[in-house]
């Protein structure tokens, strides 16, 4: 949405994107699944970032199942509805700053993902065997989470991308 509470559909070649961050969003509105609803297929990238989510709905995931980037950083989320495994065409998700204890393990079911920023949440355990298993997946973002020392031992030998991660006990700076 622009300053004056539009909604901006912008369309880059080949995606449509719909781009609602810093809205103050505390839900995703329900007038844009209309407005939407006969281009919710071309849909390839939504931001929600920084608003106030506290969750999002199934009916989100089913209605954009299309999606190859979700946005949702800075928000108050702390988990993902089940049908995120929808999300089969899905090559970056970025939910960092947010307020997830435990990693969402629905991302480990989906054969596209290549990225997962999960920055400066409150992560303590990881799925290893699960993301190593991951067949497109180069890098996930773990900077400035409280990762436990069995994570940060196990994880090395048994994946095969990049597990960014920051030393124990860093604090992320201010913002």
């Amino acid at each position: 949405m622009d300053t004056e509470g539009h909604v901006q559909v912008g369309r880059t070649e080949p995606t449509v994107q719909a781009d609602l961050a810093e809205c103050k969003l505390v839900s995703f509105p329900v007038g844009i699944y209309k407005v939407l609803r006969n281009v919710t297929d071309q849909i390839h990238l939504i931001t929600l970032a920084n608003n106030e989510l506290k969750a999002l709905t199934s009916k989100f995931m089913t209605t954009f199942c299309q999606l190859r980037e979700l946005r949702l950083e800075g928000n108050f989320l702390h988990r993902l509805p089940n049908e995120v495994s929808t999300l089969q065409h899905l090559k970056a998700i970025d939910l960092s700053r947010n307020q997830f204890h435990d990693f969402p393990e629905q991302l480990t079911t989906l054969p596209a993902l290549e990225n997962i920023n999960l920055e400066e949440n409150e992560i303590v355990d990881v799925p290893v065997e699960k993301l190593a298993a991951m067949p497109a997946l180069p890098l996930i973002n773990l900077r400035f989470n409280p990762l436990n020392a069995e994570v940060r031992v196990i994880a090395p030998p048994l994946i095969k991308f990049d597990m960014l991660m920051s030393p124990e006990g860093a604090r992320a700076p201010p913002p």
